[in-house]
């Protein structure tokens, strides 16, 4: 039987290869990379003389200028990304960074824009106290601060931890980074400030320092008013959250959040974190139709741009707190989801400005370091 040619040549041909999917860089590759670009970025603050800043870049200005919350806070998160990176120790340009850094920060105390008495409105200047607070006790248990550098870091650390105590809002609890000027008057809590807020309590107390036990106790309370049944947690809270499970795609990240946040304190709840985590992996593609974008709490699910590495963070964190024996899948997943987001320069950025990718790319590997699993020593920044 004869075989026609053109059966014999598609018989004979070579079977088509599909393109191999690109890999994905190693935690230890990525973070190097990060953090490089976290120190190139560091910029000179209004008057300055010496690079000491990451501020975080919004929409929102005062006086035309960025905030001096987002500065310090951004400032600080950067910083803590930079500490826990492997090998800080032995990195004289991180190091030389991060110096810098503690300079600003500690020297903000007296900023009249972050006082706790500051009529302000729209209220940011919390990030500093919270992210202020933070970075400063961690770079102290980073051996980051010199000799000549703590009195005036301790004299910070005292500032941001009484500035949030006078922050608090009354009767409710927690913070609330858009309330208005009479800081006396009682308003809704904000899971998304409040938590962060928790676990800089709760890191000031494990650092020996004097925090009222009511004050966590009250905070606690407020993030708990927050959560609905279900594991949903509304954006803004008085009274005990009823369930609203249409805006759970916008809430995915202060879920992570209120849940890292209370088991911090001793409140660990398994059945809440497991859903938080599931459903972040559900519905993070509606934080990214977000991010890049213009403006910031738009309909369907009001989603900031902001919202985006935050979440990510804080579902790394929350990852970590679930069964040991769950976690090597999780992580997996959630690696190959992080770094669909990563540009192509090795940062993360969740907003139309260039600057804020210190921001993103900080968070991000923050929450590469979550696992424990990136301990090859990062390579020094040039």
């Amino acid at each position: 039987m004869l075989i026609p040619l053109a059966a014999l040549l598609i018989s004979i041909a070579p079977p088509t290869e599909v393109a191999a999917k690109p890999a994905l860089p190693t935690d230890a590759e990525a973070i190097t990379a990060g953090i490089a670009r976290i120190v190139a970025l560091q910029e000179k603050g209004p008057g300055a003389d010496v690079a000491a800043e990451w501020p975080y870049e919004g929409v929102y200005r005062v006086g035309g200028n960025i905030p001096y919350g987002y500065r310090v806070g951004g400032t600080s998160i950067a910083c803590l990304a930079l500490m826990k990176a492997p090998g800080f120790a032995s990195d004289a340009a991180r190091k030389d960074a991060v110096a810098r850094a503690i300079d600003f920060v500690a020297k903000s105390k007296d900023e009249p824009l972050l006082s706790p008495a500051y009529d302000g409105g729209y209220d940011v200047r919390g990030w500093a106290h919270c992210y202020g607070l933070r970075f400063l006790i961690a770079a102290k248990k980073a051996n980051a601060v010199s000799d000549a550098q703590k009195p005036a870091v301790d004299a910070a650390i005292a500032f941001y931890l009484d500035a949030l105590a006078k922050t608090e809002i009354p009767q409710v609890g927690g913070w609330q980074y858009a309330r208005g000027p009479a800081l006396d008057a009682p308003c809704a809590t904000s899971p998304f400030m409040t938590a962060p807020c928790l676990m800089a309590l709760v890191e000031a107390k494990d650092a020996g320092l004097a925090v009222s036990p009511e004050l966590i106790a009250r905070t606690v309370h407020a993030l708990e008013l927050t959560r609905g049944e279900s594991g949903y947690v509304a954006y803004n809270a008085q009274k005990q959250t009823r369930d609203d499970t249409r805006q759970i795609p916008g809430a995915i990240g202060r879920m992570c959040a209120v849940e890292v946040a209370l088991a911090h304190a001793g409140k660990k709840d398994e059945k809440r974190l497991r859903f938080a985590v599931d459903r972040f992996f559900e519905f993070w593609p509606e934080l990214e139709k977000r991010r890049k974008k213009s403006g910031t709490h738009l309909p369907p699910y009001n989603v900031a741009p902001y919202y985006f590495y935050y979440a990510f963070e804080h579902a790394a964190a929350a990852i970590e707190m679930l069964p040991e024996a769950d976690r090597p899948a999780l992580r997996a997943k959630f690696r190959e989801t992080l770094f669909k987001s990563r540009d192509a320069d090795g940062t993360w950025n969740d907003r139309v400005f260039a600057r804020s990718a210190s921001f993103g790319t900080a968070m991000s590997v923050l929450a590469l370091m979550e696992a424990g699993e990136a301990l090859v020593p990062a390579a020094p920044t040039k």
